[in-house]
Order: C-alpha cells, then structure tokens, then sequence
C-alpha cells in the first residue's frame, strides 16, 4: 500500500469534491496510507472556519480526519514555505513516503527539489492515476478536475490544463 504524505492545498482541493459519487478523497483513503502533519490539521481547521468554498472543503476533510494517519513533524527553519507544507515535506522525507501530495502550484519546484526519494504530485495527476488504475472513467476524472479547478480558482494552471488533455485522449 502506498504512503502518502498530503499538504493543505490538495487536501482542500480534494474536499472541494469530497461528497461527489467517484469521490477521490474517497479512493485516496482507501487505496493509501495517508499521513498528515499536525500543522496541516491546524491549517485545515483554520480553513474550515471560512464561510466559503474553501472552508467547506476542509470541513469535509476533517469530516474524514480518523481515516488519516496524523503525526508530529519537524518543521525546517531554514526552508522558505508555510507550516503545513513546511512539516508535510520533512515529514514525507521522514517516512520515505511513496508520494507528496501538493497543490501549491507556485511552489512545486522547491517542493520537489526538497523531497528526498518522494513523488511530487498533484490532484491532476493523482485524477489522472485513478484512471490509468481504472478507479474513475476518464469523463468522471475530467468532471471532477473542472470542479476542483473551479472551486480552487486554477482552471488556468498548466497542470490542470495537462491533466484534462491526457484525460480527454484517454476517452
């Protein structure tokens, strides 16, 4: 079973989707072992406390806090991100996490550069994987994605705009 270490970003994004019928929180969940930094908890409870979108989203994850595995992480002083991701990545490289799970889209490259022997993805990509798996259709992998980018405000971004040219080949 995988290890997976998730962030924030993609948690809220994958909350933003949480009650759909081909839920990938969901799948997530039950395909992986979910690790989650104390400071990500934090942060999706001060998310949660919003009257939005996003708050919404993060309600439906803490909604869903028993199914992930919490833990203390060391945050690195020196490293330029916010606290949850900050923890998330000492924490994947503490675990030897199979995956990072971010969606911090304008930071992914020192994320990556910081990951020791963890794969960076992203929600596209994981949306993307659960069709190659045959978990989602790719039509309902493509629904999901133009909700997650709406709700998220990153209809534009490359790896959105990625994803849903490899989901529609995949038709």
């Amino acid at each position: 079973m995988a290890v997976v270490v998730a962030d924030t970003s993609a948690l809220v994004s994958l909350g933003s989707v949480a009650t759909h019928e081909y839920a990938p929180l969901r799948f997530l969940l039950e395909n992986s072992q979910v690790y989650v930094p104390e400071q990500v908890v934090a942060e999706l409870q001060e998310t949660a406390a919003y009257d939005d979108r996003s708050g919404t989203a993060a309600q439906a994850v803490l909604d869903r806090l028993a199914a992930f595995r919490v833990r203390a992480a060391e945050r690195n002083e020196e490293f330029p991100l916010d606290d949850g991701e900050n923890a998330a990545v000492s924490l994947a490289n503490d675990l030897d996490a199979t995956q990072f799970l971010c969606d911090e889209f304008n930071q992914l490259a020192l994320i990556h550069a910081s990951l020791v022997d963890t794969r960076l993805i992203t929600t596209p990509t994981l949306l993307t994987a659960f069709v190659r798996n045959e978990q989602l259709e790719p039509v309902d992998a493509e629904a999901l994605l133009s909700k997650v980018s709406d709700a998220r405000s990153c209809d534009s971004n490359t790896y959105v705009a990625q994803a849903k040219l490899t989901l529609r080949r995949q038709k």
